[in-house]
Protein backbone atom coordinates (compact mmCIF):
# COMPACT_ATOMS: atom_id res chain seq x y z
CA UNK A 1 0.00 0.00 0.00
CA UNK A 2 0.99 2.96 -1.10
CA UNK A 3 0.78 6.16 2.15
CA UNK A 4 0.93 9.82 0.61
CA UNK A 5 0.60 13.62 2.48
CA UNK A 6 -0.71 16.06 0.47
CA UNK A 7 -0.73 19.86 1.82
CA UNK A 8 1.21 22.48 4.04
CA UNK A 9 1.25 23.17 7.55
CA UNK A 10 1.55 25.87 10.08
CA UNK A 11 2.44 26.89 13.05
CA UNK A 12 0.73 30.21 14.85
CA UNK A 13 -0.44 30.94 11.26
CA UNK A 14 3.01 31.37 9.95
CA UNK A 15 3.64 28.69 7.43
CA UNK A 16 6.05 25.64 8.26
CA UNK A 17 6.31 23.92 4.78
CA UNK A 18 4.47 25.13 2.04
CA UNK A 19 1.68 22.50 0.13
CA UNK A 20 3.74 19.36 -0.85
CA UNK A 21 3.19 15.56 -1.67
CA UNK A 22 5.28 13.04 -0.15
CA UNK A 23 5.02 9.14 -1.15
CA UNK A 24 5.86 6.45 0.46
CA UNK A 25 5.98 3.17 -1.71
CA UNK A 26 5.76 -0.02 0.03
CA UNK A 27 9.50 -1.71 0.76
CA UNK A 28 10.97 1.31 -0.03
CA UNK A 29 13.61 3.54 2.29
CA UNK A 30 13.26 7.08 2.13
CA UNK A 31 15.58 9.20 3.19
CA UNK A 32 14.43 13.14 4.19
CA UNK A 33 17.69 15.51 4.79
CA UNK A 34 17.00 19.49 4.50
CA UNK A 35 18.15 22.56 7.14
CA UNK A 36 17.00 22.73 10.46
CA UNK A 37 13.12 24.23 11.34
CA UNK A 38 12.18 23.12 7.45
CA UNK A 39 9.32 20.84 9.11
CA UNK A 40 11.25 17.34 8.66
CA UNK A 41 9.97 16.40 11.87
CA UNK A 42 7.00 17.49 12.27
CA UNK A 43 6.37 15.80 8.58
CA UNK A 44 7.40 12.28 10.23
CA UNK A 45 5.16 12.64 12.85
CA UNK A 46 1.84 13.34 10.87
CA UNK A 47 2.59 10.18 8.79
CA UNK A 48 2.62 8.68 11.93
CA UNK A 49 -0.21 9.71 13.12
CA UNK A 50 1.97 11.31 16.38
CA UNK A 51 1.48 14.76 18.37
CA UNK A 52 2.22 17.97 16.60
CA UNK A 53 2.86 21.80 17.46
CA UNK A 54 1.78 22.67 13.72
CA UNK A 55 -1.81 22.89 11.79
CA UNK A 56 -1.90 20.69 9.10
CA UNK A 57 -4.45 21.67 6.37
CA UNK A 58 -3.82 18.45 3.92
CA UNK A 59 -4.37 15.36 3.90
CA UNK A 60 -3.12 11.65 4.21
CA UNK A 61 -4.27 8.62 2.37
CA UNK A 62 -2.64 4.62 3.61
CA UNK A 63 -2.01 5.15 6.79
CA UNK A 64 -1.03 2.04 8.40
CA UNK A 65 0.56 1.02 12.02
CA UNK A 66 4.03 2.75 12.46
CA UNK A 67 7.10 1.85 14.79
CA UNK A 68 9.29 4.83 16.02
CA UNK A 69 12.87 4.85 16.81
CA UNK A 70 14.47 8.35 17.97
CA UNK A 71 17.75 9.68 18.22
CA UNK A 72 17.54 8.85 21.65
CA UNK A 73 17.20 5.32 22.63
CA UNK A 74 13.86 6.47 25.29
CA UNK A 75 15.14 3.31 27.83
CA UNK A 76 13.69 2.80 30.90
CA UNK A 77 16.80 2.44 33.24
CA UNK A 78 14.86 0.59 35.75
CA UNK A 79 13.80 -2.11 33.18
CA UNK A 80 15.75 -5.09 31.23
CA UNK A 81 16.60 -5.23 27.94
CA UNK A 82 13.45 -7.59 27.59
CA UNK A 83 11.52 -5.50 29.49
CA UNK A 84 12.28 -2.88 27.36
CA UNK A 85 11.53 -4.56 24.14
CA UNK A 86 8.27 -5.68 25.09
CA UNK A 87 7.23 -1.96 26.17
CA UNK A 88 4.73 -1.76 23.75
CA UNK A 89 3.10 -4.76 24.45
CA UNK A 90 2.71 -3.77 28.37
CA UNK A 91 1.60 -0.43 27.37
CA UNK A 92 -1.21 -2.14 25.73
CA UNK A 93 -1.98 -4.30 28.60
CA UNK A 94 -1.04 -7.37 26.32
CA UNK A 95 1.00 -10.18 27.08
CA UNK A 96 4.26 -10.29 25.70
CA UNK A 97 4.64 -12.54 22.64
CA UNK A 98 7.89 -14.52 24.42
CA UNK A 99 8.49 -16.70 20.63
CA UNK A 100 8.86 -13.63 19.25
CA UNK A 101 10.74 -11.74 21.67
CA UNK A 102 13.65 -14.63 21.65
CA UNK A 103 13.47 -14.47 18.58
CA UNK A 104 14.22 -10.51 17.95
CA UNK A 105 16.80 -10.81 21.01
CA UNK A 106 18.89 -13.54 19.08
CA UNK A 107 18.29 -11.18 15.44
CA UNK A 108 19.89 -8.42 17.53
CA UNK A 109 22.89 -9.81 19.04
CA UNK A 110 20.95 -8.90 22.51
CA UNK A 111 20.41 -12.58 23.78
CA UNK A 112 23.23 -12.66 26.27
CA UNK A 113 22.32 -9.20 27.49
CA UNK A 114 18.16 -9.76 28.00
CA UNK A 115 18.48 -9.60 31.92
CA UNK A 116 20.87 -6.56 31.93
CA UNK A 117 19.57 -3.09 32.85
CA UNK A 118 20.61 -0.08 29.93
CA UNK A 119 23.02 1.11 32.38
CA UNK A 120 25.23 -2.15 32.08
CA UNK A 121 25.33 -1.63 28.60
CA UNK A 122 27.48 0.72 25.81
CA UNK A 123 25.63 3.34 23.51
CA UNK A 124 25.41 0.40 20.26
CA UNK A 125 24.06 -1.78 22.71
CA UNK A 126 21.34 0.45 23.73
CA UNK A 127 20.61 1.20 20.16
CA UNK A 128 20.27 -2.31 19.44
CA UNK A 129 17.63 -2.31 22.39
CA UNK A 130 15.70 0.23 20.38
CA UNK A 131 15.53 -1.25 17.45
CA UNK A 132 14.77 -4.42 19.06
CA UNK A 133 11.54 -2.93 20.58
CA UNK A 134 10.82 -1.60 16.95
CA UNK A 135 11.10 -5.35 15.48
CA UNK A 136 9.08 -6.50 18.45
CA UNK A 137 5.94 -4.05 17.17
CA UNK A 138 6.23 -6.03 13.84
CA UNK A 139 5.18 -2.92 12.23
CA UNK A 140 4.34 -2.20 8.19
CA UNK A 141 5.82 1.41 8.26
CA UNK A 142 8.97 2.12 10.59
CA UNK A 143 9.71 5.59 11.50
CA UNK A 144 13.59 6.63 11.77
CA UNK A 145 14.31 10.36 13.72
CA UNK A 146 18.00 10.59 13.07
CA UNK A 147 18.54 7.08 14.77
CA UNK A 148 22.37 6.80 14.99
CA UNK A 149 23.44 10.56 14.66
CA UNK A 150 24.49 9.99 18.22
CA UNK A 151 27.25 7.60 17.98
CA UNK A 152 30.53 7.72 16.89
CA UNK A 153 31.32 6.83 13.27
CA UNK A 154 32.82 3.22 13.52
CA UNK A 155 29.51 2.28 15.85
CA UNK A 156 27.24 4.31 13.39
CA UNK A 157 28.23 1.91 9.98
CA UNK A 158 27.54 -1.01 12.44
CA UNK A 159 24.07 -0.21 13.45
CA UNK A 160 22.88 1.54 9.69
CA UNK A 161 23.98 -2.06 8.40
CA UNK A 162 21.81 -3.90 10.73
CA UNK A 163 18.98 -1.95 10.47
CA UNK A 164 19.18 -2.68 7.48
CA UNK A 165 19.47 -6.47 7.16
CA UNK A 166 16.07 -6.04 9.64
CA UNK A 167 14.37 -4.17 7.92
CA UNK A 168 14.90 -4.99 4.65
CA UNK A 169 11.28 -5.59 2.94
CA UNK A 170 9.56 -3.18 5.48
CA UNK A 171 8.55 0.82 4.58
CA UNK A 172 11.28 2.79 6.39
CA UNK A 173 11.06 6.89 6.44
CA UNK A 174 14.45 8.22 8.35
CA UNK A 175 15.17 11.57 8.79
CA UNK A 176 18.91 12.11 8.59
CA UNK A 177 21.40 14.99 8.46
CA UNK A 178 24.03 12.70 7.04
CA UNK A 179 24.45 12.76 3.63
CA UNK A 180 26.78 9.65 4.02
CA UNK A 181 24.18 8.05 5.88
CA UNK A 182 21.37 8.58 3.01
CA UNK A 183 23.27 7.79 -0.05
CA UNK A 184 24.41 4.47 1.65
CA UNK A 185 21.14 3.47 2.90
CA UNK A 186 18.11 4.79 0.62
CA UNK A 187 16.01 3.75 -2.15
CA UNK A 188 14.63 7.34 -2.55
CA UNK A 189 16.02 10.47 -1.19
CA UNK A 190 13.79 13.55 -0.70
CA UNK A 191 15.33 17.21 0.62
CA UNK A 192 13.25 19.35 2.09
CA UNK A 193 13.84 22.92 2.18
CA UNK A 194 11.37 26.11 2.36
CA UNK A 195 10.36 25.84 -0.97
CA UNK A 196 9.02 21.96 -0.60
CA UNK A 197 10.36 18.97 -1.40
CA UNK A 198 13.20 17.74 -4.27
CA UNK A 199 14.35 14.21 -5.39
CA UNK A 200 17.62 13.63 -5.39
CA UNK A 201 18.49 10.31 -6.89
CA UNK A 202 20.04 7.66 -4.95
CA UNK A 203 22.16 5.37 -5.75
CA UNK A 204 21.47 1.75 -8.05
CA UNK A 205 21.09 -0.91 -6.40
CA UNK A 206 19.71 -2.31 -2.45
CA UNK A 207 21.53 -1.06 0.91
CA UNK A 208 23.80 -1.13 2.41
CA UNK A 209 25.86 0.66 0.23
CA UNK A 210 29.69 0.38 1.10
CA UNK A 211 30.81 4.14 2.34
CA UNK A 212 33.08 4.45 0.40
CA UNK A 213 31.46 3.30 -2.75
CA UNK A 214 32.33 5.63 -5.53
CA UNK A 215 28.50 5.80 -6.14
CA UNK A 216 27.98 6.98 -2.65
CA UNK A 217 30.74 9.29 -2.38
CA UNK A 218 29.39 10.98 -5.39
CA UNK A 219 25.75 10.97 -4.17
CA UNK A 220 26.89 12.45 -0.85
CA UNK A 221 29.23 15.00 -2.39
CA UNK A 222 25.37 16.48 -4.55
CA UNK A 223 23.59 16.04 -1.34
CA UNK A 224 25.79 18.18 0.71
CA UNK A 225 26.07 20.71 -1.98
CA UNK A 226 22.67 21.08 -1.86
CA UNK A 227 22.50 21.63 1.75
CA UNK A 228 25.61 23.67 2.33
CA UNK A 229 23.62 26.04 -0.34
CA UNK A 230 20.21 25.67 1.92
CA UNK A 231 22.56 26.82 4.87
Amino acid sequence: MTLVLDGPAQIGGQPLFPPLRLTLREGEWLTLLGPSGVGKTTLLRLIGGLPVGAEFTGRITGRRPVALMAQDPGLMPWATVAANITLGSKLRGEAPDRVRLAEVLERTGLAPHAARRPGQLSGGQRQRVALARVLMEDRPLVLLDEPFSALDVGLRLKMQDLAAELLRGRTVMMISHDPGEAARLSDRICLMSPAGLEDIAAPAGPGPRAPDAPEVLACAHVLLTRLVALA
